[in-house]
């Protein structure tokens, strides 16, 4: 960290814990431009960062002086250029990420260059936990068996990762089969408030951080302000480049009560969810405050920041309180550590308590937690809230309108093999998984409880279910242990099968044989039950249409039921062993006996010594033998790659080419995901990727997924758009990666498509409804989509991490006006689209898009330029943020 120049003069020093720190004073700085104390606090760790970083270029006095003209109206048009203290990785976005740095490397040496430049200046953490799957469960020995698996499959990414690890500065990765990137920096290395040395001095300042996962606002929870983008911009984040964006909007989420008997932090956070997203916070910061929040422990606090990409928000930002500093001292942070987390955020009014002043909002909504009840969401996005108590409705409304098999649902269907049959509706995967719920020891600690109290009843998991426990800490498994729960679920399949992601990013693993044939050859409209945060359409599984998010707790219910046409609140879930019903509430174990048990068994000592050698690794990491050198020899593999981004690249960027004449690729309806632009689960062996692995000898049964493969531009370009349930209304009532080669008619994979449309250098447009880009912050979305020729995409709207990442592609956002869309315009995807232009092109201008008919007809629209700062401007005609950043180091 090098400070600016402070001009206002705000610098001090603050003695805590035995210690002197210098820092830079919110207070001095009101008293030049005027009075700030009520500013959101999630505001005031932005002005902080400016007030540090302020050296009259990239950060001026009237960028600072903007936050109090902020609270004049509750929002600003101005820009300002924002440094985090720190970048967060998970392996999915990091191996590209590292792959790109290291292409980087090889730009700058054929510039003439110094290669070592391309070097992290902001601290780097990657963790690994994104590759494992559930190829084994509902055994003693099925953690064993899934590592070994992993470490098959992902040798060649591992060993580059290690190579990285010795090779870039600033650069650390926690291995695999340590836990979930979320949760193993919410527990170890957020710090609440930061420091650094600068000039023999010690600096502190809010802990801050990019993420390349779309749930680094997890960490939101512990008052660290973070939020997820993609690879690219996280990459420029680390060579020192700011993030641009405008100084945001602040909804207030307001807390009352508390939570009622029965109801869990994941009942609250779906209903937060969904209270969001009708609310509309895209691009937008929320902060809680309010009594409730005195009331919730910061692990449930940790469980709604998580999930702010589901409910659109920027971050989910929770203020300093007393329950910070227990969390920190119940995790074992380092006791001076948290006298300066207190002493700071009293010094700087980052404060609360009950006797705070609400600060002042752009806008409010509220919520009484004593109204919260038991729910889950689904079947296909995380804000379509359910009541558990009418959950076979919603199932049946679902099997009437998403899947046409109303008239099927009594439908049952024999399993070859078994002595059981399949129908619509059954759970063939329940997963305890993700950050989000595995994070919170009261839901696990449920969980643990459902299942002995069903034990001890002679309850069993339906033979249908895939069961599986797929924790993001190591200490999980240590305060089950010492709870004695661990028995209890692994007695009902909830078997340990890793320390990762798993089902929740679609690591679900194959079903077994016979019931994944069933399915198939009948059909069948089968569910998933998982305490997830994401439940998009193909992102589970691909044997699932219907996936449903719920507490762990009710994982296990839903487990026992085996069926979502079953009413848990209602229905018997099974029967004693006296022949006796056995009902949802005769297993649920009360509020205060989960606190008891946590209480009892949750300890520091467990995270202290969890921890303790966090970066070491297991036998099989240690033994990976990487090379030495500041360039990496690219082998030939199929799982890294040398990209194609900087082939040409000369240190003067070129004039931005016209689109001319563009051919449609695709044309979408409303909530297109990353997960549909660029799926991470399997790969087909009938794809353009399944095809492409084959060509290399690689066999099926080897494919490993989409995720894994981010490193091999190859593959990932093939798997653009290739989502099993995408649908491309080029071609209604079709589902998958396939589009109309518009010259002939020919209906073929969009990859094929693509590749003829640059064979005749014919330039390619999308096309799609609102909320494009919604979901995971996936650069190879963005990454694809300009590999396979795409120069612009128009749509209703864009998720906001999607839109930067395709600026930073290079590729070109515009977004229909009020009333205009392609329905409207009843577009069919054999129109030519010239955006005009787009050369000189404005932040938030209009730009005349013709689009030209097939019956010759012509019409010509204004759409408006997505393109929202000066700094994106710069990225985009430089051909990507990359570029930038090369020819920035370069020069």
């Amino acid at each position: 960290m090098i400070p600016g120049s402070d001009s206002l003069k705000t610098k001090k020093t603050l003695n805590a814990g035995g210690a002197s720190y210098a820092y830079y004073s919110l207070d001095e700085a009101a008293k030049q431009i005027g009075d700030i104390s009520r500013l959101p606090f999630s505001l005031k760790v932005l002005l902080e960062n400016l007030l540090r970083f302020e050296d009259d270029r990239s950060v001026s006095t009237d960028d600072i002086k903007a936050f109090a003209d902020w609270l004049k109206e509750g929002k600003s048009t101005r820009e300002i250029a924002y440094r985090p203290a720190r970048v967060l990785m998970q392996d999915f976005t990091g191996v590209p990420a590292v792959v790109d740095l290291a292409a980087m490397r090889d730009a700058m040496k054929k510039l003439g260059e110094d290669p070592e430049k391309i070097n992290p200046l902001a601290p780097v953490d990657l963790v690994i936990d994104h590759s494992v799957m559930v190829d084994y469960f509902g055994g003693p020995d099925s953690f064993e068996k899934n590592v070994d698996r992993e470490y098959e499959r992902n040798g060649e990414r591992y060993k580059f990762l290690k190579w990285g690890q010795g090779a870039f500065d600033n650069f650390r990765v926690v291995p695999p089969g340590t836990g979930i990137c979320h949760q193993v920096n919410l527990e170890y290395l957020a710090q609440t408030i930061w420091t650094a040395e600068y000039k023999g001095e010690t600096y502190a300042y809010p802990d801050t951080l990019v993420g390349t996962d779309s749930h680094t606002t997890m960490v939101n929870g512990l008052s660290v302000l973070g939020w997820g983008v993609g690879g690219i911009e996280a990459e420029a984040a680390m060579l020192g480049q700011p993030v641009s964006m405008l100084i945001p909007e602040v909804i207030g989420f307001k807390m009352t009560g508390k939570l009622p008997e029965g109801a869990t932090a994941t009942d609250l956070v779906l209903t937060v969810t969904e209270m969001l997203r009708k609310k509309g916070v895209v691009g937008k910061f929320v902060e809680f405050f309010g009594p409730g929040l005195d009331h919730l422990a910061l692990e449930d606090q940790a469980t709604i920041a998580n999930m702010a990409p589901e409910y659109g928000a920027t971050c989910g930002f929770f203020p300093i309180d007393n329950e910070t500093l227990r969390y920190l001292k119940a995790t074992g942070r380092n006791e001076d550590r948290i006298a300066l987390v207190e002493a700071y955020a009293k010094a700087q009014g980052m404060w609360r308590d009950k006797e705070t002043p609400d600060p002042v909002f752009t806008d409010t909504l509220e919520l009484d937690l004593a109204s919260v009840v038991p729910s889950l969401a689904g079947p296909k996005r995380p804000q379509d809230r359910v009541l558990l108590s009418q959950a076979p409705e919603g199932f049946a409304n679902a099997l009437d309108k998403e899947y046409g098999k109303a008239s099927e649902a009594g439908k049952r269907v024999p399993v070859k093999g078994e002595d059981f049959d399949l129908g619509h509706g059954d759970v063939t995967i329940a997963a305890i998984t993700s950050c989000t719920n595995t994070s919170n020891p009261s839901v696990l600690i449920a969980a643990g409880l459902v299942a002995r109290n069903a034990r001890a009843k002679g309850l069993a998991v339906k033979p249908w279910v895939k069961t599986s426990l797929a924790p993001g800490s190591q200490v999980v498994t240590d305060y089950l242990d010492a709870a004695e729960l661990t028995d209890d679920l692994d007695a009902l399949g909830f078997n340990l099968v890793g320390y990762g992601c798993t089902t929740c990013i679609g690591n679900s693993g194959p079903l077994p044989p016979a019931i994944s044939d069933a399915v198939n050859e009948h059909d069948l409209a089968v569910a998933s039950v998982l305490s997830g945060n994401r439940n998009f359409e193909g992102r589970v599984s691909q044997d699932v249409r219907a996936n449903y998010l719920a507490s762990p707790p009710l994982v296990v219910a839903y487990a026992l039921a085996g069926s979502m046409n079953i009413n848990l609140t209602t229905d018997p879930l099974g029967q004693d062993k006296d022949g006796a019903d056995v009902f949802l509430k005769d297993i649920w174990p009360s509020n205060k006996e989960i606190a008891e048990v946590v209480r009892e068994h949750v300890t520091a000592k467990m995270f202290a010594t969890r921890y303790a050698d966090v970066f070491k690794g297991d036998d099989k990491w240690r033994s990976i033998d990487v090379g030495d050198g500041q360039t990496y020899q690219w082998p030939s593999s199929t799982y890294v790659a040398n990209p194609p981004y900087f082939e040409g690249m000369t240190k003067e960027p070129k004039a931005v080419e016209p689109i001319n004449s563009a051919r449609i690729l695709a044309l979408f309806g409303e909530s297109i995901t990353t997960d549909h632009i660029s799926p991470a689960g399997a790969i087909k062996e009938d794809s353009p990727a399944g095809d492409y692995l084959k060509s290399h000898q690689v066999p099926v049964e080897e494919f490993n997924s989409y995720g894994s493969r981010r490193g091999n531009h190859d593959v990932m370009m093939r798997g653009t758009f290739a989502n099993i349930r995408i649908k491309n209304q080029m071609l209604p009532g079709t589902e998958g990666g396939v589009t109309k080669y518009t010259p002939s008619g020919e209906e073929m994979p969009i990859y094929d498509a693509a590749m003829k449309y640059k064979e005749t250098g014919t330039p390619l447009v999308v096309i799609a409804g609102e909320q494009y880009g919604t979901g995971s912050s996936r650069d190879w979305a963005a990454k694809g989509t300009i590999l396979l020729g795409v120069r612009a995409v128009i749509a209703k709207s864009f998720e906001r991490i999607h839109r930067s990442n395709l600026i930073g592609m290079g590729v070109l956002p515009l977004q229909f006006k009020d009333g205009d869309g392609w329905e409207e315009l009843n577009l069919s995807g054999d129109e030519d689209i010239t955006i005009e232009g787009v050369d000189g092109i404005e932040p938030r201008s209009t730009l005349p898009v013709i689009i030209k008919f097939a019956n010759g007809d012509e019409k010509k629209i204004e759409a408006l330029v997505r393109i929202d700062t000066a700094d994106e401007l710069d990225y985009f005609r430089h051909g990507g943020i990359l570029h930038y950043v090369i020819r920035k180091l370069a020069a």
